[in-house]
């Protein structure tokens, strides 16, 4: 999901993610590390690549990036609350000109999760991002609200919207199924802004 949890791995755990995902011309792949040096503590590192084949010339995006997450409050059921901060810097290069730039972004997101005793999940996340690329910066308000829902004892539904400030909302559903212990795989489908959109997900945590 784009809506994040308030959850973090277990102390020493770690975990492996990948996605595959196409939004409107836009096709990428992201990878991502993460690990629980301590209790209510995650620390996460990514790297993505994309090529866009709406502008003209075409553009080849590579980014990477870290994440920090810490939930001091996590509950089984009930209220689990804690933030994020989150640093990612993005190289774009325009296909067959010189033209190249970089495009550096912090986020820093409060995050809550609600655990029903049935086993539903809401997940609400409000923030801010700061973006700088070419000599000029934007700041904007960030939000998201998400819900699971069982419908076996390994199959899930998701459902999310999200957007940020000066823009319409993003909406997606989706499925997880846990195929072992620790290994789940994902498919979202989602529109916005006058976009389609889709994700396939592999998170192993171990």
């Amino acid at each position: 999901m784009q809506v994040d949890d308030a959850g973090t791995l277990t102390p020493g755990d770690f975990k492996l993610e990948s996605v595959l995902a196409r939004d409107h011309k836009v096709r990428s792949g992201e990878w991502a590390f993460g690990f629980a040096p301590v209790a209510s503590l995650e620390v996460g590192l990514s790297a993505t690549r994309a090529f866009d084949r709406e502008p003209q010339p075409n553009t080849k995006l590579q980014g990477a990036g870290v994440n920090v997450k810490w939930v001091p409050v996590q509950s089984a059921t009930g209220w689990s609350l804690g933030a994020s901060l989150a640093y990612g810097h993005l190289r774009i290069h325009e296909h067959a000109t010189p033209a190249k730039y970089n495009e550096k972004a912090y986020a820093l997101t409060g995050l809550a999760t609600y655990r029903l005793e049935s086993d539903q999940v809401v997940h609400l996340n409000l923030g801010a991002q700061h973006t700088r690329a070419q000599g000029s910066s934007e700041n904007a308000a960030t939000w998201g609200a998400g819900y699971e829902q069982p419908l076996t004892r390994k199959l899930r539904m998701t459902a999310e919207v999200f957007g940020q400030e000066h823009a319409g909302p993003d909406k997606a559903l989706g499925l997880r199924y846990e195929v072992a212990p620790g290994l789940k795989l994902s498919a979202a489908m989602g529109r916005g802004n006058d976009r389609n959109f889709g994700r396939l997900g592999m998170a192993w945590e171990f």
